[in-house]
């Protein structure tokens, strides 16, 4: 397994991530989700793991372009938002290949043995 772990330092969900891989000593890459975002391809690549943008996007943020991001219809247009500012994805994104998750799924890790 290739673990990477995209999360944000005051996410307690992206902590139970790592606690959880660290207690059964899966060996993971933990990425600052703020300071370095995802590649372009990495988050191509999530979209289509997740099943699309509205997953990723964590709509209990108190930023004000969440209420834009609501009336948004041009699913490109949100795409586009949310790889420029990671602050609006929801922590933490976890990914093992092509596989990944968006928030805390220990029942989805479970099944990547």
């Amino acid at each position: 397994m290739n673990i990477q772990i995209f999360g944000k330092s005051k996410s307690f969900d992206t902590k139970k991530a790592e606690r959880y891989f660290k207690e059964r000593r899966i060996a993971f890459q933990s990425i600052d989700l703020l300071r370095y975002g995802l590649s372009g391809k990495e988050f191509d690549s999530v979209l289509r793991a997740v099943g699309g943008i509205d997953n990723l996007i964590d709509w209990d943020s108190k930023d004000p372009d969440i209420l834009i991001l609501h009336y948004t219809e041009d699913s490109r247009a949100k795409e586009d938002k949310v790889f420029d500012r990671p602050e609006l994805m929801k922590a933490p994104i976890v990914r093992n290949g092509k596989q990944a998750t968006v928030g805390f799924a220990p029942e989805v890790w479970e099944t990547w043995k």
